[in-house]
């Protein structure tokens, strides 16, 4: 079956209090600004920067426990956890998914009359559990300095031994150097698809720019496209991939008629990114292109990546696009779902209009500033949209009746 994540669920990490986002090839979050949609994002990011750097960093860098937790209610939370379900593993299935859980526990110290600020100590607290082979499985504890490896057969858990870890150390960041009998193999496959996670967004400027023919610049598109002409000049070596894209930018842009390179300054080794158009006597660069259009070619080039990451965020993927275009886009990330999986978050209801329920994620806030993530189920979206005689998705969200303060601030 294809490696998928399947669930998500959190517990006191910036807005989300506790919840659980089902993870689908193509799921897409749909709110106001403010309900959590980019914190379910920022989740990957903390667990990719972990991968990286290991947990303390990533926890420094974001300004230490009290800052990434949840700030609403009356008493700030004494932990933060973060748990995933995947189909990552070469056993694993949807009955059997891989499992990861990180818990990270604060525990308040006398205070300090000279400090303005809460002194604490933190702890975590960190399980894989994956299948082996046929009626076999294993989970990997980590708690305090110690992990213990752990065999389940018939039933029964079985100790296969321990070892001494950093007291904050992640096994993300650590365990992979483990055998492959001590399940070494299994957990460098789970950081290997979270460290891969990428948040794509088009920097207009730095993608309208020429690029030198590196080869390190070819073969991936960086998450903000800064190397668009040199990835698009990839693309272009493979004349199927090739051929759809410029036909999908046609379709959206009537009148491109072909998109082509052009050396800079006679410069053999540096080129840019023109564009011929119907009735133009010259070619135009994509510096003097339009920002919608740089946007779009960089929304292409992520949408025919043949070789693209585990998966891939988009936020607002609507911005600077024009409606028609929507089309176009969600039928192209169905179809690159196929090779990775994308989380989609918008408040465009002209993208949630092309929409299926189960592609559809709603989300909101309660009064004390946890989002409430899905706010609907799946099956209780398609009892609206039957009830409502099919209306689209788009359009009963934005009318409110499924759910959503279109007034709110972003946190």
């Amino acid at each position: 079956m294809p490696s998928r994540l399947l669930e998500l669920h959190v517990e006191n990490f910036r807005s989300l209090r506790d919840v659980t986002v089902p993870l689908g090839p193509l799921t897409v979050l749909v709110g106001p600004n403010g309900v959590g949609k980019s914190n379910v994002l920022k989740v990957f990011d903390f667990l990719a920067d972990i991968i990286r750097t290991d947990l303390q960093p990533a926890l420094d860098t974001r300004g230490g426990f009290d800052e990434v937790a949840f700030w609403g209610g009356a008493k700030p939370p004494t932990f933060m956890r973060v748990q995933l379900k995947a189909t990552w593993t070469s056993n694993s299935t949807l009955n059997a998914p891989d499992e990861y859980s990180l818990t990270i526990r604060r525990r308040s110290l006398p205070s300090n009359r000279d400090s303005s600020r809460a002194a604490y100590t933190l702890s975590r607290e960190e399980s894989f559990q994956f299948k082996r082979k046929q009626g076999r499985g294993r989970r990997i504890t980590i708690s305090g300095e110690e992990a213990r490896v752990l065999d389940r057969r018939a039933g029964k858990e079985q100790d296969s031994g321990s070892f001494g870890i950093r007291r904050l150390s992640s096994g993300l960041s650590t365990l992979p150097r483990l055998g492959p009998a001590d399940g070494g193999d299994e957990v460098t496959r789970v950081a290997d698809r979270l460290s891969s996670f990428r948040v794509f967004d088009v920097d207009v400027a730095a993608a309208r720019m020429p690029t030198r023919l590196r080869v390190a610049d070819l073969a991936t598109l960086s998450p903000h496209a800064e190397n668009l002409a040199a990835f698009l000049i990839h693309l272009s070596g493979r004349d199927e991939i090739w051929e759809s894209l410029v036909e999908d930018a046609r379709q959206v842009l009537p009148q491109l008629e072909n998109i082509e390179f052009e050396e800079v300054g006679g410069s053999t080794d540096q080129l840019t990114v023109v564009l011929r158009e119907h009735g133009l006597r010259r070619l135009t660069p994509l510096a003097d292109a339009s920002y919608g259009t740089v946007r779009l070619l960089g929304l292409l080039a992520l949408l025919y990546d043949p070789h693209p990451p585990a998966f891939t965020c988009i936020e607002e993927i609507d911005h600077g696009l024009h409606p028609q275009a929507l089309e176009l886009v969600v039928q192209r990330l169905r179809e690159a779902s196929e090779r990775t999986q994308f989380i989609v978050a918008t408040h465009s209801p002209a993208l949630v209009n092309r929409l299926r329920p189960d592609e559809f994620v709603v989300c909101d806030r309660d009064e004390e500033g946890a989002s409430i993530i899905p706010a609907l189920t799946v099956r209780e979206v398609e009892e609206i949209v039957e009830e409502s005689g099919d209306q689209p998705l788009g359009e009963l969200w934005f009318s409110g009746v499924l759910g959503g303060d279109l007034t709110g601030g972003e946190l």
